[in-house]
């Protein structure tokens, strides 16, 4: 998503809706998906219509240089391409049951950091507790992989850090299955995280890092 440009496409959901149940069940993801993130899509294509200038701009390249797009469209495409970056994380990020665990090289640079997966659990989650009202907590890596866990209001990105996680503390997220009951929303979605696939990912930025030569 994020190297595409103008007209940008929903993805499809990368399971069933009913694949992350009881975690997360079909209604709260085909709302989620179908309503909430497919409407971020559908606002930034009409930002961008009237402006063939800027249709060939990354998903990125919207996110990290709004400031530089004229004003009548600036806080517009701030907050739905930051939408559509932020949500196409948190749904490619997830997997069905049973729970996975990070490997190496992510495992490593998470026990030095966090001392744990455990550790870095309850950080994370002490982290997207304290936000407040909307916005997002994202487990990031710079390019020399070193790890930190950034919180972001609305729908702003942690550009140009590395985004490995995105969880979505907007109400929209939680509140058709868990109401008002944040804590357990989180510790439902840390049970669907993908680890394999975001260990993959991390190993390639440790890979591609620059030289300290």
């Amino acid at each position: 998503m994020e190297e595409k440009h103008y007209p940008f496409v929903l993805p499809p959901l990368p399971y069933p809706y009913d694949a992350l149940e009881p975690e997360l069940d079909a209604k709260l993801l085909c709302f989620h998906h179908d309503k909430h993130f497919a409407a971020y899509v559908d606002n930034l294509n009409k930002l961008l219509e009237p402006y063939p200038a800027y249709q060939d701009w990354s998903l990125i390249q919207l996110c990290e240089h709004w400031m530089d797009l004229p004003p009548q469209i600036r806080q517009g495409v701030r907050n739905n391409a930051g939408g559509v970056f932020n949500h196409d994380i948190y749904f490619r990020t997830l997997h069905a049951l049973p729970p996975s665990s990070p490997q190496p090289p992510l495992g490593d640079a998470i026990r030095l950091v966090f001392g744990s997966t455990d550790g870095l659990r309850i950080a994370l989650k002490s982290a997207a507790l304290s936000v407040f009202g909307s916005g997002w907590t994202c487990l990031c890596t710079d390019a020399n992989g070193i790890l930190s866990l950034q919180n972001v209001a609305n729908q702003d990105t942690v550009l140009p850090l590395v985004p490995l996680l995105c969880c979505d503390v907007w109400e929209h997220a939680y509140y058709l299955q868990y109401q008002n009951r944040r804590g357990d929303y989180l510790d439902a979605w840390w049970r669907i995280i993908d680890w394999p696939k975001l260990s993959d990912q991390y190993a390639q930025v440790v890979q591609n890092r620059p030289s300290m030569a």
